[in-house]
């Protein structure tokens, strides 16, 4: 009996826990449909009217500035910086867990300590180099600097992963004549797909996050969503329906490709927890 409501006790907290964290994005998707005369009600009314009037103007129909642009250049920049760092990634955690280097403990120290160095102290150097190689308000930029920041965290993710694949198949393929790439591709990754599922989603939502080098290093051309988002703040003041529509339709990518990927990432993250 006591098991039983010490389980049911923990179920409740859980659920408690998890409404606590959905009431703000519940709250920003009211918002969004209520006109900004609603929106600025305080206490907030919650019988209000609804409207589409914040999402037709975030999309333009108001004479303002497009916000495809910005969708497509976070999207390409979240997809392709997340592709690039799995190619990468696989290989070097292939090296560090199952195929051991010398002293390859070090080699993740090295990895971690890349993320001890605060990001805006690397950001008056990167601006330099952007602006004397001419590729300032470039996306293939915010490309690079996504891959390199979120490659050591990839690398630490999947040497966790990739430590729990069974040595015994890999010598299997080895045996049969596969090589390196065969290995990687056929054999190493189907197996820790979990864990590269978990990684690809962080490492995307990591990107299409990102604020401080996209608002420096883009204007108008490379202009990321977050950016374009930051847009409607201006002296003129809040338009808080606005803003929350704009909020949730540039977050809608990253809960659609959690909810996608959900089962994956729960089994990446779990992965090795138990042994």
């Amino acid at each position: 009996m006591n098991a039983v409501l010490r389980r049911n006790g923990l179920g409740l907290v859980a659920w408690l826990v998890g409404i606590v964290f959905f009431l703000p994005i519940a709250w920003m998707a009211l918002t969004s449909f209520h006109s900004e005369a609603d929106a600025a009600t305080n206490p907030p009314s919650f019988a209000a009217s609804l409207t589409l009037d914040g999402y037709r103007e975030f999309f333009g129909s108001g004479g303002g500035a497009s916000p495809w642009p910005a969708l497509i250049n976070s999207t390409v920049a979240s997809l392709v910086s997340t592709v690039c760092v799995l190619l990468l990634a696989l290989p070097a955690a292939y090296a560090l867990s199952i195929r051991r280097v010398r002293k390859w403990t070090d080699v993740l120290f090295f990895f971690l300590s890349t993320k001890m160095l605060p990001v805006v102290a690397g950001l008056l150097p990167i601006y330099l180099f952007a602006k004397n190689t001419g590729m300032l308000d470039n996306i293939w930029l915010l490309v690079i600097l996504y891959t390199s920041m979120n490659l050591p965290i990839a690398v630490w993710m999947m040497q966790s992963f990739l430590a729990e694949v069974p040595v015994a198949v890999i010598e299997a393929a080895q045996i049969d004549g596969a090589r390196l790439p065969t290995i990687l591709a056929r054999v190493v990754a189907p197996i820790a797909l979990p864990g590269i599922a978990a990684t690809a989603l962080i490492c995307f939502i990591f990107s299409w996050n990102e604020l401080l080098f996209a608002r420096v290093l883009t204007g108008v051309v490379a202009e990321t969503a977050p950016v374009f988002l930051t847009g409607f703040i201006t002296s003129q003041g809040l338009f808080l329906a606005k803003v929350c529509a704009a909020s949730l339709v540039v977050s809608l990518p990253v809960l659609a490709a959690g909810f996608a990927a959900q089962d994956k990432l729960v089994q990446g993250l779990s992965l090795g927890a138990v042994r």
